[in-house]
């Protein structure tokens, strides 16, 4: 009964004698909603909700809230809709395309009425899949984790039940590929859906993984494989890179940590800083000093949390707020000689290597999240009137859209064709400078949108909360994108080194 009461229809007239302080309805998307006992904590006190007390107030609601807030506050305070209301959720309008039904604000091959020779049936049950999972799992707690600068270890294992977290490992370590196998098309989706709800635990969750577990992979021993790569895979626990110090960040060669070869040992000694997953990780992959100066002189080793003389301390960061980003310090820590990863002195490589996938990701990453800055524009710029018209029917407001849309789409297309490149495995060394480049042009394309998704949104979007939280979050992260994984101006030197002009 309580139930049918919920969803029951109601009708207008209905409604307008529900317009006072201790008995108070609104209707918003023609669903109704008794906010009686919410007067009080609405955020913008109760007079908002009042002089809409028994009225249509979807306008102004749009206006002022995200449409994620409906999502939130359905089960709480809807009571019934409107006879003739539709109950179906916007990202079913339409059976022919797939997510938000806003011009660019998805990649144009999520329109089946779109050709692309590069995704098929797989990569679209495996973006529902992804999408699946972000909206269950992480939309509901997102904003309480960046609130928070922390999100729960067990995401990593819930990841892995829905397939998502073991997707791009092999299965003899647990991973859990799509049927047919897991391509860079793939890669490229996996990447894209998860950013949708980007920010630091996307980040600590999912990107160390992928950039510290693939030396091993790669170079390590069979000991090592064994050791790390299936509880790491499966969720259960937690790898991160340790590359970068307080000397030495883009200038990889340059590394001061070092590795005194003691017998069956490895005396480590030195600093990491800005290490994602630093404050979470059960294994640390770290590039340290076994020999002489520059980038022959370096190795990988294996470290461990529990080993004496390693100590580790909360940085908060700007953007990434949950991303458990860590200064770490190494005082005498012994590590045994099988931890070491590859041959002695030959680590640099191996890292360089490692960077093109890293970079693939942050400019996936970067795409969606301007993206996601013209779904905000758009829709905000929708219901927000100045002068007596929507702001989406000012030409000024059109242009910039139109200047947002043109940069992410040629920048989806370069994506592209950088993935079919990696796809048939063209050698990393060759398309290492075009990574840089495009990584450049990513995070700057990422850094125009969330300025022109402000200035849309004006103040709203310099709250933390509300409607404009996302573009607010997005422009914080802007700066971790544009300097991490190598700055745009060493990016820049890098692909005209490798040019050889």
């Amino acid at each position: 009964f309580f139930g049918e009461f919920h969803m029951r229809n109601i009708t207008a007239e209905e409604v307008a004698r529900h317009n006072h302080e201790d008995d108070c309805w609104i209707i918003v998307d023609g669903s109704v909603y008794d906010v009686t006992k919410f007067l009080h904590e609405h955020p913008g006190g109760k007079r908002v909700l009042m002089k809409k007390a028994g009225q249509d107030a979807t306008k102004e609601f749009h206006s002022l809230h995200a449409p994620e807030v409906l999502e939130r506050y359905n089960p709480i305070l809807k009571i019934g809709s409107l006879p003739g209301t539709s109950n179906t959720s916007q990202q079913t309008t339409s059976q022919k395309s797939f997510g938000v039904p806003i011009a660019y604000a998805e990649p144009y091959w999520y329109n089946s009425d779109m050709k692309s020779p590069y995704y098929n049936d797989s990569h679209r049950q495996f973006r529902e899949q992804v999408r699946n999972f972000i909206e269950t799992e992480v939309v509901p707690h997102f904003d309480e984790w960046e609130k928070n600068f922390d999100y729960p270890r067990e995401m990593h294992q819930i990841a892995y039940k829905y397939g998502v977290f073991g997707a791009c490992w092999p299965e003899e370590y647990g991973g859990t590929p799509p049927p047919g196998g897991f391509d860079m098309f793939h890669d490229l989706v996996f990447w894209d859906e998860l950013a949708r709800c980007g920010g630091g635990w996307l980040a600590a969750c999912f990107l160390t993984i992928n950039i510290a577990l693939p030396p091993i992979l790669a170079v390590g021993s069979d000991f090592l494989k064994n050791k790390v790569a299936r509880p790491c895979i499966e969720g259960k626990k937690i790898i991160c890179l340790c590359i970068t110090e307080p000397y030495a960040g883009s200038d990889v060669a340059n590394i001061r940590t070092t590795a005194r070869r003691e017998g069956n040992r490895f005396i480590v000694n030195g600093e990491k800083k800005f290490i994602t997953s630093g404050m979470k990780a059960d294994f640390f992959t770290v590039a340290v000093r076994t020999g002489g100066e520059g980038m022959n002189g370096i190795s990988l080793l294996l470290l461990e949390r529990g080993m004496k003389g390693i100590s580790c301390r909360k940085l908060e960061t700007q953007g990434w707020a949950s991303s458990n980003t860590a200064y770490i310090t190494f005082d005498d820590v012994e590590v045994p000689v099988e931890n070491l990863i590859g041959q002695e002195n030959q680590g640099f490589l191996a890292i360089m290597l490692n960077f093109n996938h890293e970079r693939f990701a942050g400019i996936v990453m970067g795409v969606r999240g301007a993206r996601m800055c013209i779904e905000e524009a758009v829709k905000y710029a929708r219901v927000r009137k100045t002068f007596n018209k929507r702001l989406i029917d000012h030409q000024v407001i059109r242009h910039k859209i139109a200047e947002m849309a043109r940069r992410v789409e040629s920048t989806q297309a370069w994506l592209e064709q950088a993935a079919y490149q990696m796809n048939n495995n063209v050698d990393p060394r060759i398309i290492g400078g075009t990574m840089a480049l495009m990584k450049v042009q990513t995070t700057q394309v990422l850094e125009y949108c969330a300025r022109e998704a402000s200035q849309i949104l004006g103040g709203v979007s310099c709250i933390r909360g509300g409607i404009g939280a996302k573009v607010e979050r997005i422009y914080r992260d802007v700066r971790i994108a544009a300097i991490g994984g190598g700055s745009e101006e060493v990016l820049r030197d890098l692909a005209m080194r490798q040019a050889r002009l």
